[in-house]
């Protein structure tokens, strides 16, 4: 059974996320070729995916420490764990990229992005496309198109956007199932 986070990934930011494939196909049409009528709208796409990226994976490290808190006696410590746990979370203010996600969650006791290549070799190139995510986002945010940073590209193209959406997907089951097993370790109660 999957987490309420991913739930929420799959069903509620989904949505959002088809809302705007749904507009950039009303724009450019669904054929074949270059849409350069199209390109704030993959601009606005990779930043809706970033946000709701970062919103699944903050969400999941929330329910995961929920689900630690609990295990946790005396119970008025529980407070002061929860505190700890949240305090600097870097996903309440940076970007989703494996850094930061890597700090939150390590934080809670696993070496969490050793553990996401572990379940499989397919993840190292899933992580490299969210770090690439990343860098346009903030090339976008900042109107900053540099492309020594962007892999030599500075025209993003929905064909880039659709291969971020889908690895990020995938990561957020991986994610979902690293963190679920980890807090049965933990706390020895499957979370989800």
């Amino acid at each position: 059974m999957p987490s309420n986070s991913l739930n929420r990934w799959n069903t509620t930011r989904a949505q959002a996320l088809d809302q705007i494939a749904h507009a950039h196909r009303r724009v450019g049409g669904s054929g074949r070729g270059r849409r350069y009528a199209t390109e704030q709208i993959n601009h606005a796409y990779t930043m809706l995916l970033s946000s709701q990226f970062q919103g699944f994976c903050r969400d999941l490290h929330s329910e995961a420490v929920d689900h630690i808190v609990r295990s946790v006696t005396p119970v008025p410590l529980q407070a002061v764990v929860r505190a700890d746990f949240m305090l600097h979370r870097k996903l309440d203010s940076g970007n989703p990229n494996p850094s930061n996600i890597g700090a939150d969650f390590n934080r809670l006791g696993l070496r969490f992005f050793d553990q996401i290549r572990a379940r499989s070799r397919w993840n190292i190139g899933r992580i490299d496309h969210l770090e690439d995510l990343n860098r346009w986002r903030n090339a976008i945010a900042h109107q900053a198109f540099d492309p020594a940073k962007l892999g030599g590209i500075i025209h993003l193209r929905l064909a880039m956007v659709k291969q971020w959406r889908a690895a990020c997907e995938q990561l957020a089951v991986v994610f979902d199932d690293v963190l679920g097993d980890h807090v049965v370790h933990i706390a020895g109660v499957r979370p989800w």
